[in-house]
């Protein structure tokens, strides 16, 4: 029986667009694909979700794989909370799943600069019974470590537990280690097949 459900943040609570922020920048499509290259689609962007190393270290890191374009990756990072913004049906959505009965969690791949830009737009925060972000455990999805984490800190039984996430290497890992998942493509087909695995318990 399902008790727990449990949501990645990023393009399921929140929406999160680097692109459409760059532009509200000014930057120009090739400084937006620089950037996009250089910092939020670089694998080393995971290093900041880890949380391991300082804003400073990540800059700078991200400066190094393309430093002709050192000026856009400073601005774009200066303020880069403002690539998220809540979803207008999120909060009806986990009130009613609260409403519901159901204990609420979250687990995030989040930055600890981005979270501390943008935690006041959490506004579904105060209904989670819980919540892991990436940063403070030093673990990132898809690693089974933080899966475990989240289950041990919160006493949870994996297999009354399903999780929610954009990316279908998150949710082939909750899978595997025990939970149900649903990979989210959109709030509609997410809340209905979410609603199909409830009303079957």
């Amino acid at each position: 029986m399902i008790k727990n459900i449990i949501f990645d943040v990023g393009k399921v609570l929140m929406a999160y667009e680097p692109d459409e922020y760059m532009e509200k920048l000014g930057f120009t499509p090739r400084e937006r694909e620089a950037v996009n290259q250089a910092m939020f689609q670089h694998p080393f962007w995971n290093e900041s979700d880890r949380g391991a190393l300082s804003s400073e270290e990540l800059l700078e890191g991200f400066i190094s794989h393309n430093p002709d374009y050192e000026k856009q990756i400073r601005q774009a990072y200066e303020t880069v909370g403002k690539t998220i913004t809540l979803m207008a049906h999120t909060l009806e959505w986990v009130k009613d799943l609260k409403d519901r009965g159901y204990r609420l969690y979250i687990l995030s791949n989040y930055a600890e600069r981005t979270f501390e830009q943008t935690s006041d737009e959490m506004k579904f925060l105060p209904y989670m019974d819980g919540t892991v972000f990436s940063f403070q455990c030093k673990l990132i999805k898809p690693e089974q470590e933080i899966y475990r984490y989240l289950c041990e800190k919160y006493e949870l039984v994996p297999e009354e537990s399903i999780f929610l996430d954009d990316r279908l290497e998150n949710v082939e890992a909750a899978r595997a280690y025990g939970m149900q998942a649903i990979q989210v493509h959109s709030y509609e087909q997410a809340s209905s097949q979410l609603n199909q695995v409830l009303d079957k318990e």
